[in-house]
């Protein structure tokens, strides 16, 4: 699978990724808004099971590789867990390098994952959790027609804390 988009290439994962895989896993920035860095052998299971073959029925997640175009030099993954039956419904998620943050690159490949999944997939809604005060990840999803649809309180736990989520929604006819 690949998808492109004027400035990146976004493919599927490949074993020739794990570096990239584990440094995201391992960054405390690019974990910050996301849990706690996992050992060393849960960032390999969870390699090992997005490498499988995905489609829309699948219980694993859809994980791609963020590539620029050109030089194909790595920016992050982004992806999906879907739940077909009986809702239609897919959840996004994404994730940088540091270094590549702010320059527009999550908002270019949540476009282009969007218009896969509501278009070629099917998919009726997407959705997606955001850690609320996560200001930047707001902002990628309201630029690709997403809505906050509402607060879950106390929702996560954070390092210890629990913090709220906001709940984002896009429907395929928005």
């Amino acid at each position: 699978m690949r998808l492109t988009t004027p400035r990146l290439v976004i493919d599927t994962l490949r074993p020739e990724d794990w570096r990239l895989f584990r440094q995201l896993h391992t960054d405390a920035v690019a974990m910050r808004w996301i849990g706690e860095i996992p050992d060393d052998a849960e960032i390999e299971r969870r390699f090992r099971e997005r490498l499988e073959p995905w489609r829309v029925t699948s219980y694993h997640m859809l994980c791609l590789v963020i590539r620029q175009r050109g030089g194909g030099a790595p920016v992050g993954l982004i992806g999906c867990n879907a739940e077909w039956q009986p809702h239609r419904q897919a959840e996004v998620g994404y994730k940088l390098l540091p270094a590549q943050a702010g320059q527009g690159y999550a908002s270019e490949a949540l476009g282009a994952l969007c218009q896969f999944l509501l278009t070629e997939c099917e998919f009726w809604k997407l959705r997606a959790l955001v850690i609320e005060g996560n200001h930047a990840s707001r902002r990628v999803l309201e630029k690709n027609g997403f809505r906050q649809e509402g607060l879950l309180r106390e929702n996560y736990l954070l390092r210890g804390e629990w913090v709220n989520d906001w709940l984002f929604g896009r429907l395929r006819h928005d």
